[in-house]
């Protein structure tokens, strides 16, 4: 959404985007809704790269995950609508180009900079555009949000960003678009704009199985009973499972029904179309004989690269483009569906073609993140282990961390193709994928019992909701199968810390440092280290009383989205722009951060010094060894260009470690070194490839082993 919500709860600003459109359907409307649509922009742009040598410069067919981390291997993931701005009435634009922010970015050793969905979004009723209804990824249009500012100093961050040796990632969102000129198009019967839609028109003899739209509305939310007897008609595939922002009486199902439309030809009509998130976000048809929406979605790819100079591109919500309906069988398939290979093959085709790179978030199955980095994104969100070690933390155990790598390498997953992050704008994933369906019935040995994947993963959630939530850690908020938090109130919980409004400076020392430890499991892995505005100023949630409008809806994820300054420079703002309340920064600002050595910023600015000089997020996993001790993992790389090896090692638990491991590859008498502790005695490789780590409470430890030349 926009955000622009001061003085309106969210169930009203979401209703304001769906307002029954009375403008007639003439031609001069069905002009100007053209000359606005994503898919008339889209059909320009490719008419200056048709026939063009510009898209036979660089190899597209194969995902390059280690050529994307090569250009920027540490990220910061911003959020555009929780940056409060640099000065009074500055743009959000102008504040994420600010040099003061780009030289603290460079001192951190922070490489790129994933903006978010930053593009006008939410719809369009008459010729007034109407909020967002989910943080702009509700896109209908090119242009950038005014709300946030203007193209040409989009153009200024992203030469911000290259002055500092960084790249600019933007977004395409390949699953829906708001209800903007495109769909009212599509409404009106024009031309190709149906196709771009999974929308089907219902004839006016079945107007009877439709629910009349209430006033100040455009369409309706269809109950299960009736997605049945639409499905008994051979209308459309169903019910599907995911339940994404289900709620009664608000999203009963994932279908709605328009009301009745003039179309451009004169016929009313009135049509059923799926959205798999809210009533405002149209599904696209990734197999339409027009091909309307690869045009579409194509496009805006391209835009992003060669109109607004962004280096790759966020492919959002992209395991979501394939539906139809199992034969013989009353279940939908819609997740994991091989045309949502083809479409992200099509995509991150385009996107390297025109020299980018892409990555995706896909909380999958193993085995089908796997089958997709053979083919489409370059990059995969961490969505792999990253319930995984927060679970390590909050149970002081790691066993069911180890059971992921285990699992990873059996699934074959390229660590060097993840990116390893901390939080990111939605919530703390908890849906474990490998473990439901196909995979729910696989067997697994887990604190010295065998479990199905559905019992283990039920396991795993009481023993992350039992910490996370409820009485023990009342600032955060449950939100679908994850946790609505930030890093900081993750570690609060697992620190038993019930009241966040009175931290001592020792409970904050204790935050920092398992905050460090985080980043450090996250950053000392091959791939991409990233991290959010919210992890660089230690930020906690927000009361829920303060965001008691936006939360109307049941997304909870509000809570962990308050506004930041990361620069300190307007410390009088309460809001950001974007009308989100400013929440308490345990840090405080990265310039003030720098100043001190032993800060955040300060003590995670020498670790990715050393991260780079080891060259590690071009390395690869070669073990992750067998171990006694319940809060310990080890993990074992393989560094690029050289024999030798990187051996990261965590202690999870409060208790001392002290443990001899086995190193796959190392040899006797090799030299050991504490890479990140220039102090600490050199060691030796022992009998056999072992080595000694000794770890305190919540502590790691990165060695390099002398390899053999």
């Amino acid at each position: 959404m926009k955000l622009l919500w001061t003085g309106c709860a969210i169930l009203l600003c979401a209703s304001s985007s769906v307002i029954a459109d009375q403008a007639p359907a003439d031609p001069s409307y069905v002009q100007w809704l053209e000359q606005r649509s994503m898919l008339h922009q889209a059909e320009a742009l490719a008419q200056h790269f048709a026939g063009n040598s510009a898209q036979w410069q660089h190899p597209y067919g194969v995902p390059q995950p280690r050529a994307a981390s090569a250009k920027a291997s540490v990220w910061f993931t911003a959020y555009p609508a929780s940056t409060v701005a640099a000065t009074p009435g500055a743009s959000v634009l102008t504040t994420l180009a600010d040099e003061r922010l780009w030289s603290a970015f460079q001192s951190i050793g922070i490489q790129a900079i994933h903006t978010g969905p930053m593009k006008r979004s939410g719809g369009i009723n008459g010729k007034e555009y109407t909020p967002s209804v989910d943080g702009n990824f509700d896109r209908i249009s090119f242009d950038i949000d005014p709300d946030f500012g203007t193209e040409d100093q989009y153009k200024g961050m992203v030469q911000s960003a290259r002055s500092h040796g960084a790249v600019v990632i933007g977004d395409v969102i390949p699953g829906h678009t708001g209800k903007g000129a495109d769909f009212l198009l599509a409404e009106r019967a024009v031309g190709d704009y149906p196709g771009i839609y999974h929308m089907v028109q219902i004839p006016s003899a079945d107007w009877g199985l439709l629910p009349p739209v209430a006033a100040g509305h455009n369409s309706v939310n269809l109950s299960p009973a009736i997605v049945d007897a639409l499905q008994a008609k051979h209308y459309i595939v169903g019910m599907l499972s995911s339940k994404i922002f289900y709620a009664p009486g608000v999203k009963d199902s994932d279908w709605s029904a328009t009301d009745v439309v003039k179309g451009a030809d004169g016929v009313s009509r009135r049509w059923v179309y799926l959205h798999y998130f809210k009533e405002g976000q149209p599904t696209l048809n990734w197999l339409d004989p027009t091909f309307a929406a690869e045009r579409l979605v194509i496009g805006d790819a391209i835009h992003e690269l060669t109109v607004l100079g962004d280096g790759g591109v966020r492919l959002d919500a992209n395991g979501l483009l394939g539906i139809e309906r199992y034969a013989n069988s009353n279940k939908v398939w819609s997740e994991g569906h091989p045309l949502s290979d083809t479409a992200n093959q099509l995509i991150a085709d385009m996107v390297r073609k025109m020299g980018g790179f892409t990555f995706q978030e896909l909380a999958l199955a193993f085995d089908k993140v796997h089958e997709m980095s053979n083919g489409g994104a370059d990059l995969t969100y961490d969505f792999v282990t990253r319930p995984a070690y927060e679970h390590a933390l909050l149970t002081g155990d790691a066993e069911f961390l180890r059971l992921i790598f285990q699992l990873m390498r059996k699934n074959q997953i390229d660590s060097g193709g993840l990116i390893h992050a901390l939080q990111n704008h939605d919530e703390l994933t908890m849906g474990l994928s490998q473990f439901t369906g196909a995979h729910e019935n696989d067997r697994y040995t887990f604190r010295g019992h065998e479990v199905t994947g559905k019992q283990l993963r039920e396991t795993v959630h009481e023993d992350m909701y039992s910490r996370l939530i409820g009485p023990g850690a009342p600032y955060n908020l449950k939100f679908g199968d994850g946790v609505a938090s930030t890093t900081a109130t993750v570690i609060t919980a697992a620190l038993g810390i019930k009241n966040i409004s009175k931290l001592s400076a020792a409970d904050i020392e204790k935050i920092k440092h398992a905050h460090l430890l985080l980043a450090f499991y996250n950053a000392f892995q091959p791939g991409v280290f990233a991290l959010s505005g919210w992890d660089l100023v230690g930020a906690l949630t927000l009361p829920s009383a303060v965001v008691k409008d936006r939360l109307a809806d049941g997304d909870t994820r509000w809570i962990n989205r308050g506004a930041y300054d990361l620069i300190g420079s307007n410390p009088k703002a309460k809001t950001s722009a974007a009308g989100l309340p400013v929440t308490v920064a345990l840090y405080g600002p990265l310039p003030k951060q720098l100043k001190n050595p032993d800060s955040f910023a300060s003590r995670l600015a020498q670790m990715l010094k050393v991260r780079a000089g080891l060259r590690l997020y071009a390395g690869r996993l070669v073990d992750a060894p067998a171990v006694r001790a319940k809060g310990l993992i080890v993990l074992v790389h393989q560094l690029p260009d050289t024999p030798d090896l990187e051996v990261t090692a965590i202690n999870f638990a409060s208790t001392p470690v002290d443990e001899t491991i086995v190193i796959q590859g190392a040899t006797q008498n090799s030299a050991v070194t504490d890479v990140l502790n220039t102090r600490a005695p050199q060691l030796m490789v022992g009998a056999g490839g072992t080595l000694q780590v000794t770890l305190g409470g919540y502590e790691g430890k990165a060695f390099r082993v002398k390899g053999l030349p």
